[in-house]
């Protein structure tokens, strides 16, 4: 699969399903999804992620699980990262629009690996575990956080 196959497929992501996302991550490389991440389409892709996890959250595994949880994704375009806010309470997931609250748990991870995570093709436990995904604040979060979501299969 060319770059240029998976920018077309992702071009018009807000019609992709969730299966057919995980398979576009599952066949693309790491050098691939990181120069997709790290290009026009970063904010567009990113944004239309985030603005589905509330649909995708499980309110039944959640228990009466309260946590603010920033995602840091790294690789931007001007070497930067862009943080998104979920806000979990009352057995709702909330995407703040402006992270502004005091996280019980911060994941930072590269662009590669956070969509690998977001699809079901990469295992964020042994991602911790060498260093590729890094967590502070709540590790049981952690542990349990891709319980909370209907995350695809590829």
């Amino acid at each position: 699969m060319v770059m240029e196959d998976i920018v077309a497929d992702l071009s018009d992501f807000s019609n992709l399903d969730p299966a057919g996302f995980a398979a576009l991550v599952k066949n693309a490389s790491d050098a691939q999804l990181n120069e997709l991440l790290g290009g026009e389409q970063r904010t567009r892709i990113l944004d239309e992620i985030f603005g589905r996890m509330p649909g995708l959250f499980r309110p039944d595994r959640a228990g009466n699980t309260e946590a603010v949880i920033h995602w840091i994704i790294t690789g931007a375009p001007d070497g930067g990262s862009d943080t998104y806010e979920l806000v979990i309470a009352n057995g709702t997931c909330v995407l703040s629009e402006k992270p502004a609250n005091e996280p019980k748990l911060a994941v930072t991870v590269g662009p590669a690996d956070f969509l690998k995570v977001v699809s079901g093709n990469g295992n964020p436990v042994m991602m911790f575990m060498t260093g590729k995904l890094k967590a502070k604040g709540d590790l049981a979060l952690a542990a349990n956080i891709a319980n909370l979501f209907n995350i695809p299969k590829a």
